[in-house]
């Protein structure tokens, strides 16, 4: 009789354990539902169980004197501060991690996971960092107009006032210059290095006609090593009055091109299509500085005196759109990898490029900047640097 009673204790138990989770399945399920569907309950869900929401003056901080005269970037798991020729890094707590000489007045940044190219604007030099130490620097002839660098490193140096118009410098992440490409007639306004080290895609401008006319060159890096004149894959000319404002490579070497009026995505199979055309709305702000996403940020009448701001984020694999509203207009936006930050004056809201909601910050004051990684962001102040971990 024990033995029978401990058999059907076994069942009953067995039966109460299915049940329990049964229930908290269902209970995830809808908790799912209403959190996708319900706009209140979202909300209170981000701010009461999620912890999203997060208020100035509670976290992490860097003391900055005289912000005015410092240029702040975050790069990785890093924040740095470059204030006379001192570069400060610092981790996710504000603990100070290296300091590192860095001889530019007028700095210019482009970071990509964790390198971190530093230059000087309408200068010549250039510094490469890893992590927390400088990889390497170098002196350009010429004057630096721009600087980019993929994940791995490679970095490309737009260079002005020398014989050219333009001259573009690419560097592996050893230092070693890999070749230069020269344009006599046109100015090269923007450029990318694919992921997988192959491509330097340059975009140029030609104003000598009645019309700009925009051109996209795409380079063979194994073949511009040795004869840059012939390293050209492709080219792609815009239409008349197209003006070419950034290119970017994203993962599978898939390469988006910002026009002022629309976005193309130059394919592999070197095809086009044009992804997003926005000259006949009311765009305030556009990137494509994302790891496989464009986003467009489009102002909408909500009421009399009342403006909603609708992002729309489309996936450059899928071409699907995810939506993300804000009832107020946007001052400024930030992108990185996956992360999307808009500034709403006295808040930031973090958005990921599924476009559901990291993290919210409250200010008790207006703010002027965010620098942004896709782990990091920095809410910088006069006086301050506070830090939110994404």
């Amino acid at each position: 009789m024990k033995f029978f009673s401990k058999i059907k204790s076994l069942g009953v138990k067995k039966i109460i354990l299915i049940i329990v989770v049964l229930l908290i399945i269902i209970g995830i399920i809808i908790s799912a539902i209403i959190y996708n569907n319900n706009d209140n309950a979202r909300v209170w869900m981000d701010k009461n169980i999620f912890r999203k929401e997060k208020i100035q003056d509670n976290l992490p901080s860097i003391e900055v004197e005289n912000m005015d005269s410092s240029k702040v970037c975050v790069f990785n798991k890093h924040i740095g501060v470059l204030k006379e020729n001192k570069f400060q890094i610092y981790d996710n707590t504000a603990k100070k991690e290296n300091e590192l000489t860095i001889d530019v007045a007028k700095p210019i940044f482009s970071t990509s996971g964790r390198y971190l190219v530093i230059a000087e604007q309408e200068g010549q030099k250039v510094y490469l960092i890893e992590d927390k130490n400088i990889l390497w620097e170098r002196n350009v002839e010429g004057n630096i107009a721009q600087i980019t660098i993929n994940q791995n490193g490679y970095v490309a140096v737009t260079i002005v006032d020398t014989l050219y118009k333009s001259v573009i410098a690419v560097y592996n992440n050893q230092g070693e210059l890999l070749f230069k490409t020269l344009f006599s007639t046109t100015r090269a306004s923007t450029a990318s290095i694919s992921n997988d080290n192959k491509y330097l895609a340059v975009g140029e401008i030609d104003t000598s006609g009645a019309k700009v006319v925009s051109n996209i060159k795409i380079y063979s890096v194994n073949e511009a090593k040795k004869n840059p004149e012939e390293a050209i894959k492709s080219t792609y000319t815009g239409e008349s009055g197209d003006l070419i404002i950034k290119l970017k490579f994203q993962s599978k070497n898939k390469l988006l091109c910002m026009y002022s009026d629309k976005i193309v995505e130059i394919k592999t199979d070197e095809t086009k299509d044009e992804i997003q055309k926005f000259n006949d709305k009311k765009i305030s702000f556009t990137s494509i500085d994302l790891s496989d996403a464009s986003v467009t940020i489009e102002e909408k009448s909500s009421g009399i005196f009342t403006v909603d701001s609708i992002m729309n984020i489309m996936n450059s694999d899928n071409k699907n759109i995810s939506t993300y509203k804000v009832d107020s207009v946007i001052k400024e936006i930030y992108t990185s990898d996956n992360v999307i930050a808009l500034n709403l004056g006295a808040e930031v809201e973090f958005v990921n490029t599924n476009g559901w909601l990291l993290k919210k910050y409250s200010a008790k004051q207006e703010i002027n900047n965010v620098a942004l990684s896709d782990s990091l962001a920095g809410i910088i102040y006069r006086d301050n640097i506070e830090i939110i971990n994404l």
